[in-house]
């Protein structure tokens, strides 16, 4: 906490510091909390959670508890907790990103990396994404709903929700929905060109994606006009597979040692 008593939210994204959704959120939230804005200098969408080892950052101070910095997202987030902050955040804030954040991309993902590295450094965090930014309409409502949820998120730290993804449909939400990820494929994933000297180089992305069938997937919400919340883990241990690699440690013990194979 400030001298203020405001709790401390740390605002990033991967769109850059002058990125339309961040300034909306940073203002939305400013009636939330003491807001101290941390964000790439330049777009940096689907860097994933990339961090900066091999050269050293610099960050440019552009107003009153607003800096930019020559990084990724994971990069402005874990210098902001650990160097620039004057204290620790209550809560990080990622987004407003300038368009889905559904599924599988999450991986891929600046704008939930951020909100990730925040969780990671024990920081609750949620991430947020407009699904279909539209010039009219801006990203004021989307902010105002991170604005509720990151009260929400202030008022509930340590019940469970560490990291919150968070989709906003396009037009008026009809409400909200609890959700998982869904699961995504590309039909034409990577395309093939020649350049003029006929070198092969590639795109990656292309081509429409198809999402599978589940009214509990977060695709399913957005596309039916919800909201869509996604608790996230950090835990990426597969229980599953615990319980299958015991029985093979069991089966190994069971062997003797001269049958077993050599390495």
């Amino acid at each position: 906490m400030t001298a203020s008593r405001r709790p401390i939210i740390l605002v990033s994204n991967d769109d850059g510091i002058d990125a339309p959704g961040l300034v909306a959120l940073a203002a939305a939230l400013d009636r939330v909390g003491e807001v101290y804005v941390v964000a790439p200098d330049r777009e940096r969408s689907a860097v994933g959670h990339a961090l900066t080892l091999h050269r050293p950052l610099t960050v440019d101070e552009r107003g009153p508890r607003r800096f930019a910095v020559n990084g990724t997202p994971t990069d402005c987030v874990n210098l902001a907790i650990l160097g620039i902050l004057p204290a620790r955040p209550s809560v990080v804030v990622s987004g407003v990103n300038a368009g889905s954040n559904l599924g599988d991309d999450v991986t891929y993902s600046g704008t939930v990396s951020a909100a990730m590295e925040g969780a990671l450094l024990g920081v609750s965090a949620l991430a947020v994404s407009l699904v279909e930014p539209a010039v009219a309409t801006g990203y004021g409502a989307a902010a105002r709903l991170a604005a509720t949820l990151t009260r929400r998120l202030l008022r509930d730290l340590g019940r469970g929700v560490s990291l919150l993804n968070v989709n906003v449909p396009p037009g008026r939400p009809r409400g909200w929905r609890v959700t998982r990820l869904g699961r995504r494929t590309y039909s034409e994933k990577v395309i093939e060109r020649r350049d003029p000297r006929g070198k092969r180089y590639y795109w990656i992305g292309t081509g429409p994606p198809a999402w599978e069938a589940g009214e509990d997937t977060d695709y399913a919400a957005v596309h039916e006009g919800y909201v869509s919340l996604t608790p996230l883990s950090l835990d990426l241990t597969s229980y599953e597979g615990l319980r299958t690699l015991k029985d093979w440690v069991a089966e190994f013990e069971r062997v003797p040692a001269r049958a077993r194979p050599r390495e």
